[in-house]
């Protein structure tokens, strides 16, 4: 057993499901999970790894018994059953204190009763943890594991950790350790962020700084900046990822208020955050840390403009979209509806209409503010007759190339076709000629709002 403390931080969040409990004042249920294995017996500093921890956390219990909205509880592990020859018992914890108003005396005086006997099981103390908290819908669940070294059972607090965070029970973990060595560091920062206390001193301002942080409100504001660096940009949802579960904590709607700047929303600062603003194509900002009781600001830049797609005349197609892509890249970004108006960052972009045949534009330039209008040529429409069902394809010509536009149908003896204007060449062979000698073909010109026959 490593001759360390380490106290794993962990939060839960209660989900505000009323508007009742909105309005009410949000609670802070606080757990501490304290380590009560052999090993605590070893000395750090002053004085045995027990009576250290013990004491700081009494401190700490006097100094939130009159903070308004607070709830305490305790928990241990290890401190039942003595290591035997028969091995460990890897259950060994339990509830100690439950959560109650006024119970700070209570787990002062569990402290001191608490003596190190058995092993260190983390995993399963954490498992056990998280069904300490009654039900509640407007409370924030906060844990703290105290420990002084590693994993002694079969479980993997990693694996926990990262399971709980990922069914939404826990956020990603607080790592606080009193001079760790760098193998024991290296094993937990698979569950967290990770802050090393060199002595007692340091020690308490850590515990203090987290204590802050899960009772103290925090605020942030997301300034999206425009091409001159002003937060003008506006109107576009925002998401809000875990940076370690990589689950969405918030969803927000941008909005600039009545006064000019990008609203005020509330962000728990507990837990690290990837935020992905939906603009087109979408810009993200990674391991975002906000500091508790204080407004913080995140800056992206995003400066936006408009492209509008129009058609020069009536739109003979039912439901004209275009596929629109950044220049000179190959992946779909979006599928853009005509005679609508779409915001996209400033930029170049490829468009792919889905007329007949494709019209393909490169290079439409997006610029800040501004509503660019992409505008293509009405379409005509051909008509086709035939005396038979048959197999037959159109082409649009270029130069002496023939450049395959679409088939017939094989079930119809009369259809018509929207087609951008220019030369075609169409190809057909009746279903009850068995011979390829048998095939017809026909040339024509389309030209917008206008129609075309053909007869077979």
């Amino acid at each position: 057993m490593r001759l360390s403390i380490s106290i794993l931080f962990f939060c839960l969040f209660g989900l505000l499901s009323t508007t009742e409990a909105q309005n009410e004042p949000q609670k802070t249920r606080i757990l501490f999970v304290l380590d009560g294995s052999q090993s605590m017996y070893a000395r750090w500093e002053n004085g045995q790894k027990m009576q250290v921890a013990t004491r700081l956390l009494r401190n700490l219990v006097d100094s939130l018994e009159n903070v308004d909205e607070v709830e305490l509880a305790l928990r241990a592990y290890g401190h039942q059953n003595s290591v035997s020859s028969d091995g460990r018992n890897c259950k060994d914890t339990k509830l100690e204190v439950p959560f109650a108003k006024g119970n700070h005396a209570k787990i002062k005086s569990k402290l001191r009763s608490i003596r190190p006997k058995g092993t260190t099981l983390i995993a399963y103390s954490l498992e056990q943890a998280a069904k300490d908290f009654p039900s509640c819908t407007n409370c924030r669940n906060v844990i703290i594991l105290i420990t002084d070294g590693i994993e002694e059972c079969d479980g993997d607090p990693c694996a926990v950790s990262l399971a709980l965070q990922k069914k939404g029970v826990i956020l990603k973990p607080f790592v606080i350790g009193l001079g760790l060595e760098p193998d024991i560091m290296d094993a937990f920062k698979c569950i967290g962020n990770f802050y090393d206390a060199k002595d007692e001193v340091s020690f308490k301002n850590v515990l203090d700084i987290v204590i802050s942080q899960a009772l103290n409100n925090t605020t942030a504001q997301v300034n999206l900046l425009d091409e001159l660096g002003r937060p003008n940009e506006t109107n576009v949802a925002m998401t809000f990822y875990d940076a370690f579960s990589k689950q969405a904590r918030y969803n927000f709607i941008h909005t600039i208020n009545s006064r000019g700047n990008p609203d005020t929303i509330p962000i728990d600062p507990l837990g690290s955050y990837d935020l992905v603003v939906h603009t087109v194509p979408p810009v993200e900002k990674k391991n975002i840390t906000l500091t508790a009781g204080k407004h913080n600001i995140i800056a992206l830049d995003a400066p936006r403009g408009d492209l509008e797609l129009k058609m020069n005349g009536y739109n003979e197609y039912e439901d004209l979209k275009a596929i629109v892509r950044k220049a000179g890249e190959q992946e779909i970004m979006i599928i853009q509806d005509f005679d609508h108006i779409q915001r996209y960052l400033i930029g170049k972009y490829d468009l792919e209409v889905l007329t007949l045949p494709r019209t393909n534009i490169k290079d439409v330039n997006i610029a800040q503010s501004h509503t660019t209008t992409v505008e293509i040529p009405q379409a005509g429409i051909v008509t086709i007759s035939n005396n038979s069902k048959g197999y037959g394809s159109i082409f649009l010509k270029k130069s002496d190339e023939l450049v395959w536009v679409c088939d017939l149908s094989e079930k119809s003896t009369r259809q018509s076709i929207v087609l951008q204007p220019g030369s075609y060449h169409l190809v057909f062979r009746s279903i009850n000629a068995k011979q390829s000698i048998y095939t017809k073909e026909e040339s024509f010109t389309i030209q917008s709002g206008q129609s075309t026959q053909i007869k077979f």
